[in-house]
């Protein structure tokens, strides 16, 4: 259903990079009128207009200053919102942050900084635009999920639990909002070559030289491996576009192959296979492992004791000689720090 004037009105959080960039081009570019909320509209627009070639007096390309961490911000964008365009027909709750670290390592603060920008910020801003919305009689609100809000992932526990907790709250809100004219769509998103997936756009709270040590080599060497299927968030954008679409009271799609193979797999296996699948492909040690500090053991590791079980000593003095001999020799103290 169009907005007055046949162009429907979408807001966009977190427009000024990654997905959400990606996602207003693209929107712009396709008839919408875009509402990019941003913190820093100053710096964001002017790359937006120029990546969409759009006028700085265009009123399809309206540049909104929120920051979700701030209650005050938020309140001030809602108003802004309803000023320029009215009853927006979609939100887009696209803004988000990440953090790598085991749960022993996450300070709280992160935690409660982390569920403030995907869960609690988005909340507000909804709750100021909906009744406008429910006023309208029509509307969707989108949530953009990942991979970790399907099944909670190590390293990354607070970020799953707070999209988790997003998909808990629209798919309550979906039954809510329904019998006014509005819908709900959740959008798993898969790899990504986003600045929130890569070191620049993630606080990493890992230690490298603590118990967990063993696990974040494993995971952080998958992770760099998974980077080579990383789609361009423009295919994203596409996958938006046509979200929005929907007209059903609730849905939820993949975005990308990996997230569809994801969702596909949880709705196939149990619980426990689903995390056996996922500790296999994450490189991630058997329960018990690493108990008390004890590494397990590589197949090479494992076939040399084998083999020092059964052939004579001399012969396996020989081995050692020639694995030493071909073996790099190793790095300073300083390069390991």
């Amino acid at each position: 259903m169009a907005d007055p004037g046949g162009v429907r009105c979408v807001v966009i959080t977190g427009a000024s990079r990654g997905l959400g960039f990606a996602s207003a081009s693209h929107l712009y570019a396709q008839g919408w009128r875009v509402v990019a909320a941003m913190r820093t509209p100053e710096t964001g627009m002017p790359r937006l207009r120029a990546a969409t070639g759009a006028d700085p007096h265009d009123d399809r390309l309206i540049g909104v200053a929120l920051d979700l961490g701030d209650r005050a911000s938020i309140d001030a964008a809602a108003k802004a919102i309803e000023e320029a365009v009215g009853a927006p027909y979609a939100i887009v709750h696209n803004a988000g942050i990440s953090a790598a670290g085991m749960v022993e390592e996450s300070p709280v603060d992160m935690w409660e900084n982390m569920f403030q920008t995907h869960v609690m910020g988005p909340l507000q801003l909804t709750q100021a635009l909906l009744p406008a919305m429910r006023s309208a009689g029509r509307g969707r609100i989108v949530m953009v999920s990942s991979q970790g809000g399907v099944r909670g992932m190590p390293a990354i526990a607070a970020y799953s639990a707070s999209k988790g907790a997003l998909e808990r709250w629209a798919e309550s809100m979906a039954g809510e909002i329904a019998p006014f004219g509005l819908g709900v769509t959740v959008l798993v998103a898969g790899t990504f070559d986003t600045e929130i997936i890569t070191d620049a756009g993630t606080t990493d709270l890992r230690d490298f030289d603590g118990p967990y040590a063993p696990l974040h080599t494993k995971i952080d060497k998958r992770g760099r491996l998974a980077m080579r299927i990383a789609r361009s968030p423009e295919r994203f954008a596409r996958g938006l576009a046509k979200a929005l679409d929907d007209t059903g009271p609730y849905a939820k799609h993949p975005v990308g192959p990996d997230a569809r193979m994801l969702m596909m797999s949880s709705r196939m296996l149990s619980q426990g296979g689903m995390y056996q699948m996922s500790r296999v492909a994450m490189g991630l040690p058997r329960q018990g492992a690493v108990r008390d500090g004890t590494a397990s053991l590589t197949v090479s590791q494992r076939l040399m004791i084998a083999a020092a079980k059964t052939l004579p000593a001399p012969v396996m003095h020989r081995i050692a000689l020639l694995v030493m001999k071909f073996s790099p020799p190793p790095k300073p103290p300083e390069e390991n720090q």
